[in-house]
């Protein structure tokens, strides 16, 4: 029934546009021409040399057959190039798909052509295993294959493409309108989770989400204009948490990165006058362990962004610190990457460095345009009570939100069941309103009926001193069940027994809570720096990696 407010009045091209991200980089590029957006080496770019690129590349891919729906995937580190493909590839009309760099060829030909890529834009240093992708492919349809030369790359790389950027460059006309999307709820994106079991999942996103995110992350950042930001976050995961395009509508720059070490990270700080970054623990970590003479000089008041697994609290102390504003977000690649962000108050800044971190280290309330985040009962879908005790499951709904799971009904219907997206993410709500994750559903360690935080056994090693990285796991056990193993990884020189790790854990912990093994060396850990607990587990669950490695409680 319509109302008074309905009569006469309708949607026109005058009063309604999709909401889009790709707006904002016209934006900047007509506001601010001559401000640097983009950093790589010796190279400048500005937002308008930038804009102009981009209309070029996307009239191009159109003169080439490309358009609406087309899936693109770049396989690209985190070079110019990326920055441009977040913007001419969906200014063509077509779905920007981020491969993971890190991933074997035969999980590259699934996602080419689960994804239906009509296109493949590579860097020569995954020209190697990119070209064998190619061979595996089982689709038969052609693939305009665009080389991505990087005067930066140093090492073997060969031309596999059909064309390279620079030469489609030239094809293209910058008079050509680009592509606004027909709809918001347009695919713009198509991210693959990690499978760690079977093959991965397409997640795909929308322009409402993409737009949406990247505006709350200005203002979750309170992020003012023309910001420097250093690429650490790696823009194939999660379209780097929609940053490409959060830059674009502060008209900011781009210090590109294709290698993050401690070194170059505080190098690009002191240099470029890096105001932001983004990063999972182990980017974080790689400053909190850097040796002092390297970081004697590093400017103090940078604002960091942390995400991924449940940061230790030791990292926050650390990174605090050493100077730095530190923010921590939550959420996953189904929500565009954080769509969570534990938001300071002035009291925290009263109390003790230990306390501060602790309520740092939650995961804290729904970003500014995400509609709704809460811990809620997975069986009787009500919310559990906010007293910081009863466990529930982290749900989320609200445009910061997929589309869903790609030629996938059945796995979207599941994790959209009772109108909430479900996280798998076991947490608890505190009387304040905020979230603090206590596990993985998967990762919860059930002994003797018993049920352990991974997290919190975690938190605990890394507070020892010689912990650079931990990961706690469920071994199975004839009396128990299960109990704790935890994997550690030692900090340079350090000389740390399984005794010593088990003596610490004593003092911190409950009995039961105290891994029985304890399992030395470098830890398995994704692009991103997740540590890769699937991998763990099948070591926890085999005798003769036990056997050989261990040291019994």
């Amino acid at each position: 029934m319509k109302s008074i407010f309905d009569e006469g009045l309708s949607q026109t091209p005058a009063n309604h546009t999709p909401l889009t991200p790709l707006v904002f980089l016209e934006r900047a590029a007509q506001v601010y021409p001559q401000r640097l957006a983009i950093v790589h080496g010796d190279l400048r770019r500005t937002w308008a040399q930038t804009y102009d690129r981009c209309t070029r590349l996307a009239s191009a891919l159109r003169r080439r057959g490309l358009g609406r729906n087309d899936t693109v995937a770049v396989m690209l580190p985190n070079t110019p190039a990326m920055v441009e493909a977040h913007f001419f590839v969906p200014m063509a009309g077509a779905v920007l798909n981020t491969l993971n760099t890190r991933l074997d060829a035969a999980t590259i030909a699934f996602m080419l052509d689960h994804g239906e890529a009509k296109a493949v834009i590579v860097d020569p240093e995954f020209a190697a295993v990119m070209s064998e992708a190619l061979q595996l492919r089982t689709s038969q349809h052609a693939l305009l294959v665009i080389d991505a030369e990087d005067p930066l790359f140093v090492g073997p790389g060969t031309r596999i493409g059909d064309v390279t950027c620079e030469e489609l460059l030239g094809e293209g006309d910058p008079a050509e309108p680009w592509q606004m999307p027909h709809d918001e709820w347009d695919a713009i994106a198509l991210n693959y989770t990690s499978g760690t079991t079977g093959n991965p999942k397409g997640v795909v996103y929308h322009h409402r989400g993409a737009a949406s995110n990247a505006i709350s992350n200005i203002l979750e950042w309170d992020m003012p204009k023309h910001p420097v930001f250093l690429w650490t976050l790696p823009m194939f995961h999660c379209n780097g948490w929609c940053f490409p395009w959060t830059m674009a509508a502060r008209a900011g720059v781009n210090i590109c990165m294709r290698r993050v070490e401690a070194k170059a990270i505080v190098d690009a700080i002191a240099r470029h006058g890096v105001t932001h970054y983004c990063g999972a623990p182990v980017v974080h970590n790689l400053l909190v362990n850097a040796p002092h003479e390297l970081l004697k000089d590093l400017p103090r008041g940078v604002k960091a962004m942390v995400a991924g697994a449940a940061p230790p609290a030791s990292m926050i102390e650390g990174m605090e610190r050493l100077g730095f504003d530190l923010t921590h977000v939550y959420g996953l690649t189904e929500v565009y990457g954080p769509a969570t962000v534990c938001a300071k108050h002035e009291g925290w800044d009263r109390v003790d460095i230990g306390e501060r971190a602790r309520l740092n280290a939650r995961q804290g309330v729904r970003y500014h345009l995400q509609h709704a985040a809460m811990v809620i009962d997975p069986l009787t879908m009500t919310p559990v009570p906010a007293d910081g005790q009863t466990i529930g499951e982290v749900m989320f709904r609200g445009n910061i939100m997929m589309k869903g799971y790609l030629k996938n009904p059945k796995a979207t219907q599941e994790a959209f069941a009772g109108g909430w997206f479900h996280t798998g993410d076991l947490a608890v709500q505190h009387p304040d309103g905020y979230i603090g994750i206590r596990d993985r559903s998967k990762d919860v360690i059930i002994s003797g009926g018993e049920n352990i935080s991974s997290i919190e056994v975690e938190d605990v090693l890394y507070r020892h001193p010689d912990v650079l990285a931990a990961a706690v796991v469920a071994q199975p056990d004839r009396k128990w069940g299960e109990t704790p193993c935890a994997f550690v990884e030692l900090k340079a020189g350090a000389r740390a027994s399984s005794s010593d790790i088990v003596d610490h854990c004593r003092k911190h912990l409950a009995a039961f809570k105290v891994p029985r093994t304890v399992i030395f060396g470098e830890l398995p850990k994704t692009s991103t720096g997740k540590i890769q607990k699937f991998e763990l587990r099948t070591r926890a669950g085999s005798v003769e990696a036990i056997t050989a490695s261990q040291a019994k409680a």
